[in-house]
């Protein structure tokens, strides 16, 4: 069963790393950052 979590800081660190691994697993994600441009992958 897929959740939905809220995650603060997902520009970088830690939170990006999280966002990223509950997208894989199938879960809905709700993420905030400071600066979206951080978003974007190299």
């Amino acid at each position: 069963m897929s959740k939905i979590i809220l995650i603060t800081g997902a520009s970088r660190g830690f939170g990006k790393i999280w966002a990223k691994a509950l997208l894989e697993r199938g879960d809905k994600v709700a993420a905030t950052a400071r600066n979206t441009k951080d978003l974007d992958d190299p």
